[in-house]
């Protein structure tokens, strides 16, 4: 009875946390990605896209494009719909259209170390091979496994017309054109020019420049390690330069059919003659 009175105030002040047990609308969109693989950068494209006269920041992103784990129930029971929301749940069958993006793990492996760091989620003095060893076996993220995230949506709704999966390095590669996509995707009718203008100010160096100032006013930076930055190198192939070799073959061993797929080329020669399962190429269970 207490824990029920205790959630009822919290709910009509809009201090409790959704999480995954919050309504899904039928004309909803996720965004959804493993975590530290590029979202809140998209993030940050959608938004500036959808509201171009809107100072877009760290310290209104959660605002602008909310994030469950992170809102009330109230408050996005409260959104004008159709809503765009944040997640990085596995597969949920009542995500009905989703943009799922993905980043090659070797690189995420790197990504989530420094942030695991930063959120003081795991001690100073663990190594970067300790930490990809705990990562391939899903123990760094509640989450699961890359692979078992990744897999759990593109066996389910790959080819789906309501599922687009964007790679982060294509985002990276050519912003405007992989930004055109997403847009037409939600059916937001944006011109070349509010294209370009909402990659430039969701740039890494702005993002930066924006960390710096409202760090302390953002879910994701908020008390955490301020000399270990959140906007990092934001670019792709990062792996080759920080991923010992032993580390990088122990990612490409466990997953090399799903990296094969997603046209990751391994540095494991004899691995790129395994095949991705035919349940996840045809998105269909076998």
């Amino acid at each position: 009875m207490l824990a029920q009175f205790k959630y009822a105030v919290q709910y009509v002040l809009g201090t409790d946390q959704a999480g995954n047990r919050f309504t899904v609308f039928p004309d909803d969109t996720f965004l959804v990605s493993y975590p530290k693989s590029g979202n809140t950068w998209v993030r940050f494209l959608l938004a500036n896209l959808i509201y171009p006269n809107e100072a877009v920041g760290f310290a209104n992103i959660n605002r602008l494009l909310p994030a469950p784990g992170v809102s009330s129930k109230r408050f996005l029971r409260n959104l004008p719909r159709p809503r765009i929301l944040k997640s990085h749940e596995p597969f949920d069958v009542r995500f009905r259209k989703v943009i799922y993006l993905v980043r090659d793990p070797r690189d995420v492996a790197v990504s989530e170390y420094h942030f695991d760091l930063k959120k003081r989620y795991i001690e100073p003095d663990v190594t970067l091979e300790q930490f990809v060893k705990r990562f391939i076996n899903g123990e760094t993220s509640s989450y699961g496994s890359w692979w078992e995230h990744t897999a759990s949506w593109i066996a389910a709704r790959n080819g789906n017309p309501a599922f687009l999966l964007v790679r982060y390095e294509d985002l990276l590669s050519d912003p405007i054109g992989e930004t055109g996509k997403i847009a037409h995707f939600l059916g937001i009718h944006a011109g070349p020019d509010r294209i370009e203008a909402a990659v430039q100010r969701s740039s890494a160096d702005r993002m930066r420049k924006l960390e710096k100032q409202q760090a302390d006013q953002w879910t994701g930076t908020k008390n955490t390690r301020k000399e270990i930055p959140f906007v990092r190198a934001a670019k792709s192939g990062g792996w080759k330069e920080t991923l010992p070799a032993h580390s990088v073959e122990e990612i490409e061993v466990a997953w090399a059919p799903l990296l094969n797929f997603l046209g990751y080329p391994l540095q494991t020669p004899e691995l790129d003659n395994k095949t991705v399962p035919a349940w996840v190429r045809t998105g269909q269970p076998l």
